[in-house]
C-alpha cells in the first residue's frame, strides 16, 4: 500500500510542497529514503523508528520505501520527519490516511516528541499557496505559521498526541492567530547626539528616501553613534515587508518563537573581517547572508575600507538589483537583499586627516592607497557622502536638548506618505528605488534647476548613475518639505551630499 503526505521543504527562502510517498512491500526488513535526501534526512529512519517505539505503535517488519517527490530536487533538514513518520503508520494500518488537505512538518525526538524546525514562515505560506487548510507543525512553531493566515494550523507537542487527534480520539486545538504587541524597548535617541546637524539632516534624508549614505570623519567624532541611530527614525515596516523579511530570518534560524514577526527594521553590523560568503549568503547549507538578512532594513559596514576588496565588491549587484545571486556547486540560490547601505571611514589609516589637531601622520600617497581600497564603482552607488566634523567643545556643554528621532520620525513618516501614494501599485517602494522612467515622470526640473544641475555634472564628473542618484536625493529633499516640484535649493542640497572631495582631505 502506498500512502502520499503531503509536506513542505525550503528552497533558498522560499517553501516548496513536498509530497512523502510512502511504499511497504514484502522481502527482508530494510528502510530507505529516496528523492536526493541529504545526511539529515536520511537520519529520519532512525529517529522515525523510535519515535514509533515510544510512542506504543508497532513499526512494520517489512520493506519501507519512502521517496520525497519531487524527486529531482534535493532535501535537507529535519523537515522530513513528521511526514514520514505519519507516511509509514497509515501505510501499515496503525493511522487512517491523513486528510487530503493536511501538510505536516516537523522534526522528532528519539521519544517522539517534536523539536521547532527554521523556515516554518516560508513553509507557511508556500502551504497556503498550494491548496492547504490545515498544518501540524512543532508546538514551538505555532505562533509562526499562523502569520501565514489562511491556514488551520496546530501545535504538535508529541506524536503520541496526533495519532490520538488523526484517529478522532482526542482532536487538538487550532492554534490562535498571533499578534504583534506593541514595542517597548527604546532604540538610540538622536537626542543624544550634540551638534553634528549636517550628519543628521543627511540620515533624515536617507531615512525618507531609502538612500545610502557614507559618513566619513576622524575617530570620536559619532559616526557609529550616528549610524546607530537611525533605525529610530526609519519608517514602519508594512505587513507585507514584516513577513518577507521575518522569513528570511526564519530561514537563518534567528527568529524568536515567542516573538516571530518582526516589526522594525532589521540593522545588520557585520565586523569587518566578514568573508564575501557571510555577506552575500551560500555554504554548505546555502543559507541567507547579512546583505538579506538586512532585507527593508538597514546594513552598517563600519570602518568601511578595512573590510576586504572582494567583500565590497560583492555588495555591487545586491544595490543595484535588489537581489543577490549565489552560484556554488550546491546550486544557485537567488536571495532578497533590497538594503540601505550605511557606511563609516576614517579619512585615513591613522584617522586624523583633516583634525584641528593636526596629529596626521599619514602621506599623501598613504591617503590614496586607504582610500582607493573602496572602488569607484560602489562610492558611485552611495547616494550621500557626508563629512563628519569633530564635535566642537562648546557643542558638547550646550544646554539645550537636541530634537528628538520622535520629531525626525515624523517628518519621514510624511515623506514615505507621500512616496506611497506616487508609487501605488508599483514595485518601488522608497525614492531610492525610482526606476528610470519614474525618475523622467517625477523628477522634472525648472530652468534654474537644470542649469544647476548641468554644472553639477561637468564639474564634478558625475556618471549616468549619480546623475540618476542626485535627482533621486532632490526629490526626497522636496518630500520632506511637502513640494510637488523640485526646486534649484533641493539640487543643491543633494550635490552638496555628493562631493566626493571630501575623500581627498
Amino acid at each position: 500500500m502506498v500512502v502520499s503526505v503531503r509536506s513542505l521543504g525550503l528552497g533558498g527562502v522560499a517553501g516548496y510542497e513536498v509530497r512523502a510517498e510512502c511504499f511497504l512491500s514484502g522481502g527482508l526488513p530494510a528502510f530507505d529514503v529516496v528523492g536526493l535526501p541529504d545526511t539529515a534526512v536520511r537520519e529520519a529512519r532512525e529517529r522515525v523508528r523510535a519515535a514509533v517505539k515510544n510512542c506504543g505503535a508497532k513499526f512494520p517488519v517489512s520493506r519501507i520505501t519512502v521517496n520525497l517527490a519531487p524527486a529531482g530536487q534535493k532535501k535537507a533538514g529535519t523537515v522530513y520527519d513528521l511526514p514520514i513518520f505519519i507516511g509509514i503508520l497509515a501505510a501499515s494500518g496503525e493511522l487512517p490516511p491523513p486528510p487530503a488537505d493536511a501538510a505536516f512538518i516537523g522534526e522528532l525526538s528519539l521519544t517522539g516528541s517534536l523539536r521547532g524546525i527554521p523556515g516554518v514562515l516560508p513553509m507557511a505560506l508556500a502551504a497556503r499557496e498550494a491548496g492547504i487548510r490545515q498544518l501540524f507543525v512543532p508546538a514551538e512553531n505555532a505562533a509562526e505559521a499562523t502569520l501565514a493566515g489562511g491556514l488551520t494550523v496546530y501545535g504538535v507537542e508529541t506524536v503520541a498526541a496526533l495519532a490520538a487527534h488523526l484517529r478522532g480520539e482526542a482532536p487538538l486545538s487550532p492554534a490562535p492567530a498571533w499578534e504583534p504587541e506593541a514595542e517597548t524597548e527604546d532604540l538610540p535617541d538622536l537626542r543624544d547626539v550634540m551638534g553634528q546637524e549636517n550628519v543628521k539632516r543627511a540620515l533624515e534624508i536617507a531615512a525618507a528616501g531609502g538612500h545610502n549614505l557614507l559618513m566619513i570623519g576622524s575617530p570620536g567624532s559619532g559616526k557609529s553613534m550616528l549610524a546607530k541611530r537611525l533605525p529610530s527614525i526609519l519608517p514602519e515596516m508594512t505587513r507585507a515587508e514584516a513577513l518577507e523579511t521575518s522569513g528570511i530570518w526564519s530561514v537563518a534560524g534567528m527568529t524568536d518563537p515567542g516573538h516571530p514577526l518582526l516589526t522594525r527594521r532589521p540593522f545588520r553590523a557585520p565586523h569587518h573581517t566578514a568573508s564575501a560568503a557571510a555577506l552575500a549568503g551560500g555554504g554548505p547549507a546555502m543559507r541567507p547572508g547579512e546583505i538579506s538578512l538586512a532585507h527593508n532594513g538597514v546594513l552598517f559596514l563600519d570602518e568601511l575600507p578595512e573590510f576586504h576588496r572582494d567583500v565590497l565588491e560583492a555588495l555591487r549587484q545586491p544595490l543595484e538589483d535588489g537581489t543577490v545571486t549565489v552560484a556554488r556547486a550546491g546550486g544557485t540560490l537567488h536571495l532578497p537583499a533590497r538594503f540601505q547601505l550605511v557606511c563609516a571611514m576614517n579619512p585615513c589609516r591613522c584617522g586624523w586627516r583633516g583634525h584641528p589637531s593636526r596629529r596626521c601622520t599619514c602621506s599623501d600617497r598613504e591617503v590614496a592607497k586607504y582610500v582607493e581600497k573602496i572602488s569607484g564603482p560602489l562610492l558611485d552607488r552611495i547616494d550621500l557622502h557626508v563629512s563628519v566634523a569633530p564635535v566642537e567643545y562648546e557643542a558638547m556643554r550646550r544646554r539645550e536638548t537636541p530634537e528628538s528621532s520622535a520629531a525626525v520620525r515624523e517628518r519621514v513618516e510624511a515623506a514615505r506618505a507621500i512616496q506611497r501614494r506616487r508609487y501605488a501599485g508599483t514595485d518601488t517602494a522608497c525614492n531610492a528605488q525610482m526606476t528610470p522612467a519614474q525618475i523622467a515622470a517625477f523628477c522634472r526640473l525648472d530652468g534654474a534647476g537644470d542649469a544647476l544641475m548641468k554644472g553639477a555634472f561637468q564639474r564634478m564628473g558625475l556618471t549616468a548613475r549619480s546623475h540618476d542618484r542626485v535627482l533621486r536625493v532632490a526629490r526626497t529633499i522636496a518630500d520632506l518639505e511637502g513640494e510637488t516640484e523640485i526646486s534649484a535649493t533641493h539640487i543643491a542640497e543633494a550635490v552638496q551630499f555628493r562631493n566626493t572631495d571630501i575623500l581627498r582631505g
